[in-house]
């Protein structure tokens, strides 16, 4: 029998605090992580806005390339995935149940105003959209689509919720769209063959606007990758399981600059999610195991880039496999939100009122900002930004629109 002399025990009761101060501090970072998008402060901001930044084309020249551009992707995302282009709404009315929640912790919340019509006679409660995900899928039968066939919006929205910084901005613009699908496509592999369609579409936008302004060619910008690298939640968990999730993206697309995280919604091994999902649209619960060989679950995921201009991860799209009247039952529940199925939307799902779905959301601005080289989202669109953020782009030569 060995006895240890408290020398030894103290040196193995600090070893122990101090690796359950890191699992702490490990589990506080991933649980910050979920909390939303931005950076956080503009100390920070700062730091990231590269420094050598000078922009390939004019103003002038970017509002040239900016409508090309969006028309070329329109037109080939409809052509593609046999989509037509129709009107979307700004506002809906809060009965209705359509508003995109975006999360389901409420940490996101829409704009709400009160239309007093009539003298309140005939009064509206209504929303700013925060994104079109649901009405799209209910304009799915009001369009009499069929499987194979779809919508596109040009979608914009406000998410008040927001830190303004470089790539996020209270103002949203959107291609949002919806297609029909059978119950039998609902699989990864119908996932990504609509995923590999969509990344052709962007692909070939950034050859199209290359040859309208050739100086856009940069070396020190390499292209897009003609093919997507596709890897699930619980895989890039495996790979780095003391990270973050945000730290685990950008260490990935340091190996491939173009991935698609598949299943994110779902509690992951450590207990997190990959990022947070609204229960009441992609299928985040769907068992893919028999698929994947791997406890993995979820039939949605994000379009994710290594941005060369800033120097960070760029998520350019998020979509999924829309919810089916037992999905969407089950998540709610998971989500302590049974409570929504009195709107009429979630009635139409789990009454099978309106079609199965896939869908999802491109960002204007943040496809935009990635081909034409800039550092900035305020480069591309107009909104709203704090003095302090204008004043830190104007020494660094990024010329934020207003």
């Amino acid at each position: 029998m060995s006895i240890r002399n408290s020398d030894d025990r103290t040196t193995s009761l600090v070893a122990t605090e101090n690796a359950s101060a890191a699992l702490n501090d490990t589990q506080a970072s991933k649980k910050a992580d979920l909390a939303g998008p931005g950076i956080g402060n503009y100390e920070e901001l700062e730091k990231i806005l590269p420094a050598d930044y000078h922009p390939l084309l004019t103003p002038k020249e970017t509002q040239q390339a900016l409508f090309h551009l969006k028309r070329y992707i329109e037109d080939n995302l409809c052509k593609e995935l046999g989509l037509i282009m129709v009107e979307v709404p700004l506002i809906v009315d809060v009965e209705s149940g359509v508003n995109d929640m975006l999360d389901r912790d409420g940490s996101r919340t829409p704009i709400q105003f009160h239309i007093s019509n009539d003298r309140d006679k005939h009064p509206i409660d209504a929303q700013v959209v925060q994104a079109a995900t649901k009405w799209k899928r209910m304009a799915l039968k009001q369009f009499d689509c069929r499987p194979g066939e779809g919508i596109c919006t040009d979608m914009r929205a406000v998410r008040k919720d927001y830190f303004l910084d470089h790539d996020h901005s209270a103002y949203v613009d959107q291609w949002d769209w919806e297609r029909v699908m059978t119950a039998d496509q609902r699989n990864l592999e119908f996932l990504k063959s609509i995923v590999r369609k969509i990344w052709k579409v962007l692909v070939g936008a950034e050859k199209f606007v290359q040859d309208m302004f050739p100086e856009l060619r940069q070396p020190r910008y390499p292209n897009l990758p003609e093919e997507l690298t596709f890897i699930h939640a619980e895989e890039l968990l495996a790979m780095y399981p003391d990270l973050p999730r945000k730290r685990r993206e950008t260490i990935i697309l340091q190996k491939y600059p173009a991935i698609f995280i598949i299943g994110i919604g779902w509690p992951l091994k450590d207990g997190y999610p990959h990022e947070m999902r609204a229960a009441d649209y992609d299928d985040w619960i769907t068992d893919t195991s028999g698929e994947t060989h791997r406890d993995t679950h979820g039939l949605n995921g994000d379009i994710l880039v290594w941005n060369y201009v800033t120097q960070r991860r760029h998520e350019l799209s998020s979509m999924g496999i829309r919810v089916n009247a037992d999905t969407l039952r089950r998540q709610l529940e998971m989500s302590n939100l049974l409570d929504n199925l009195k709107f009429p939307y979630h009635q139409a799902i789990i009454n099978n009122r309106i079609p199965l779905s896939i869908g999802g959301g491109i960002g204007q601005s943040r496809t935009t900002m990635l081909l034409l080289r800039k550092a900035h989202l305020g480069e591309v669109s107009v909104t709203v930004w704090p003095k302090v953020l204008k004043e830190m782009c104007g020494k660094k030569d990024i010329v934020v629109l207003e």
